[in-house]
């Protein structure tokens, strides 16, 4: 899951089943480029086919859908995970790209929290993320990137503020 394409093929097929064509005609690349990862992605239980079907002329036809493996996938090898995050970035970055910067909400906010604090907030995140994954829908597809890292600012000095007043 370390390929930013691969990242973006299973957001296409998450709603709905899309042929080989039909991904690389969304993702502006080659159908046989295209055709690579998503034998890899079948392979490995992340697409499914669905039934053969005629398209255009006759031709044989091969829809895909995702089967939602990748939202329960836990990499635990540093160096994948670290790829993987990279990944994650630059697909969404990549999406963000694509719909315009106009379409889409962000936020930063740094924290303050213990040890205990960061674990009760990741978990409660995790579980409002699974409830919406977990709800049907008809609603209208969004996307989101989440992120949770240390913050690298240098930490507050009370004594040295305390000296300043």
């Amino acid at each position: 899951m370390a390929s930013p394409l691969r990242l973006r093929i299973l957001r296409l097929c998450l709603d709905q089943a899309l042929t080989n064509k039909q991904i690389a005609d969304h993702l502006g690349r080659d159908p046989a480029s295209v055709l690579y990862h998503v034998r890899r992605l079948v392979r490995t239980g992340f697409l499914v086919p669905e039934p053969e079907r005629r398209g255009a002329r006759n031709a044989r036809e091969v829809p895909y859908r995702a089967t939602g493996k990748s939202w329960v996938l836990e990499v635990v090898d540093p160096v994948m995970r670290r790829h993987q995050d990279a990944a994650i970035v630059q697909a969404s970055l990549d999406e963000i790209a694509e719909v315009g910067h106009e379409e889409v909400k962000a936020a930063r906010l740094a924290l303050r929290l213990t040890g205990d604090e960061r674990r009760e907030f990741l978990g409660r995140l995790q579980q409002l993320l699974d409830e919406y994954v977990a709800r049907p829908s008809e609603g209208e597809p969004v996307a989101m990137f989440v992120a949770v890292y240390p913050d690298r600012r240098p930490a507050a000095n009370p004594r040295a503020e305390a000296e300043q007043a």
